[in-house]
């Protein structure tokens, strides 16, 4: 397995400690993003913040986001180019692309006529940089794109296979109700568990988001063991939203259980 760190988890902590935080962990690579309330980076110049990463033996693998990029307009074009530029600078794989989430654009019919306006417009600005689009369906039920299946159809009628991977989320994945894995054309996997015994399905929002433990009630091990099973290889990255988790005063200890937890439960299940 190969862990990787979301700039989300640890969302207070400067760009320089993130990445040593993430070498300290023994990861393959980070996920950085420009929705904390900051720049990009901190600030730092795209050329100059991947040359950080790299020194310190760390792959970029995702630059996060441009919301909601299934609404297209001139708007949202811009931003796309803006952060693939970005991450083309940076050294990144790829960049997200996140769905509208407010509950509009659900009906059936309208939202996949979005889906595909979006994909068609951004598929020329990822071929002219080589640039992969990590798109992610949300489970919550506001969701424009909840569905794996949706997207990998919409994904396949269009010849992108190589541009357009998808992000399994495993919080997402189950609010969404489950269902097929399509592992060989996910581009990034992200894990977070929710431990909360008195929430429904129904009522898990991104602030419920932690660390997965034994605790765990939304499948992580199950989901991660299926996919690896199935054949991917990719990262799996922590992105935990919970205000629990970002008042941390040790968060490489947490983060260290955790990824113990899950590579001896893997380990387990492989036995």
């Amino acid at each position: 397995m190969h862990f990787s760190l979301n700039q989300m988890t640890v969302p207070d902590m400067g760009f320089a400690s993130f990445l040593d935080l993430a070498v300290q962990l023994g990861c393959s690579g980070v996920e950085v993003r420009n929705d904390l309330g900051r720049p990009l980076f901190d600030g730092i110049g795209a050329s100059e913040a991947g040359a950080s990463i790299r020194r310190k033996g760390l792959i970029l693998f995702g630059v996060s986001q441009v919301y909601p990029f299934n609404d297209w307009n001139d708007e949202r074009e811009v931003a796309v180019r803006r952060l693939t530029e970005a991450a083309v600078e940076a050294g990144s794989k790829s960049i997200s692309l996140i769905p509208r989430n407010d509950g509009t654009g659900l009906g059936n019919g309208e939202r996949q006529a979005k889906l595909r306006l979006a994909l068609r417009s951004i598929l020329p600005i990822l071929r002219e940089f080589g640039m992969i689009g990590l798109v992610e369906p949300l489970g919550f039920g506001r969701s424009s794109l909840r569905s794996k299946e949706e997207l990998a159809q919409m994904i396949s009628s269009l010849d992108a296979e190589a541009e357009i991977k998808i992000v399994h989320d495993t919080f997402h994945h189950t609010l969404a109700g489950g269902g097929a894995l399509f592992p060989e054309g996910t581009g990034i996997v992200h894990i977070s568990g929710v431990v909360d015994p008195l929430l429904s399905i129904g009522e898990m929002e991104d602030e419920h988001r932690v660390l997965v433990d034994h605790r765990d009630r939304i499948g992580n091990i199950d989901q991660i063991a299926a996919l690896l099973s199935a054949g991917y290889r990719g990262p799996l990255s922590f992105e935990c939203f919970s205000p629990e988790i970002h008042r941390l005063e040790d968060a490489f200890s947490a983060i260290k259980g955790s990824m113990d937890f899950i590579s001896s439960q893997i380990a387990a299940t492989a036995a």
